[in-house]
Order: structure tokens, then C-alpha cells, then sequence
């Protein structure tokens, strides 16, 4: 028998990964340092794609604070962009794996919340929670979309 030789194709995978502390401070960072980490991978401050993970960022951080608070505990930024995926996985884990989101209908005019997971749910492809082994935290993770990630794939570390 002749076993046929194959070529692996290289994948670069970019990975961010942060903790922040569970405070809206925190949060506030958390946005700035995903659009600092979108611009170094090529991804304009002002561009369609790096709002939208920003923003998926902005909610989920905020959701940890509000919803997945545990003192003393922080809550985790996670961004990966594969080469070959338009893609960019958004993970934010907090320390409440109990307290899983619950995308509601739409709040009415009066309520001050409610609205982050739609936002989420509005720019992401997909979206979902994953409890981490050890249940000790949960991960509410989106996909989001990033037409033209290829030509970027130089750009930044």
C-alpha cells in the first residue's frame, strides 16, 4: 500500500485574552482594550467590523458585572480569529455559572434594561453559554462576522 503525502495547510489563530475586575470599570476597559486589539489586527477604531465586536464586547462585559458578579472574583475577555473564518469568537466568562443569560422579548419604553442580549443576538451569527469544566464559571460566547478578515491577516500580532 502507497499512503499519499498531504500538505497541511498552515492556520494562524490570533488570540486575545484578559482579565478584568468585576466592577464597570472593568467593563469600560475590557471595550477599550478589544478595540485597541481589533485595530492591531488590521480592523479600523471606526470600521463596521470592529463596532460590532466591540459592541458584543460592551454587553457581555456588562452583563458579567451586573449578572455574574462574585467578590473577589474577575470576569474573562477572550477573542480568537482563525485564518480562512471570517469570524471573530467573543468569550466573556464570569463567575456565576448558576445565572445563564435569557434572551427576552424586546423591554418597553420604560425599562432601563434588557436590551444587551438583543443587541448581541442582533450582531452575531451565533451565540451561546458553555459552563466550564469544574462549574466553578460559565462562558457566554458570539460569533461575529468580519468581512474581510483575509486581506488583514498581516496586519498587527
Amino acid at each position: 500500500m502507497r499512503g499519499e503525502i498531504g500538505v497541511q495547510v498552515p492556520v494562524t489563530v490570533r488570540t486575545f485574552t484578559q482579565l478584568f475586575s468585576c466592577t464597570p470599570r472593568g467593563a469600560r476597559l475590557a471595550r477599550r482594550l478589544v478595540a485597541n486589539r481589533m485595530d492591531m489586527w488590521g480592523f479600523p477604531y471606526d470600521g463596521g467590523a470592529s463596532e460590532s465586536v466591540t459592541l458584543v464586547v460592551a454587553e457581555l462585559a456588562a452583563n458579567a458585572v451586573r449578572h455574574g458578579r462574585v467578590r473577589g472574583r474577575d470576569f474573562r475577555v477572550r477573542l480568537l480569529l482563525r485564518s480562512g473564518e471570517d469570524t471573530v469568537r467573543v468569550e466573556v466568562a464570569d463567575a456565576l455559572p448558576e445565572r445563564l443569560p435569557v434572551l427576552r422579548e424586546a423591554p418597553g419604553e420604560d425599562d432601563e434594561g434588557g436590551r444587551g442580549l438583543l443587541l448581541v443576538a442582533a450582531l452575531a451569527d451565533r451565540w451561546g453559554t458553555a459552563l466550564c469544566p469544574g462549574g466553578t464559571y460559565k462562558s457566554v460566547w458570539a460569533e461575529v462576522r468580519v468581512p474581510g478578515a483575509d486581506v488583514r491577516r498581516g496586519a498587527g500580532a
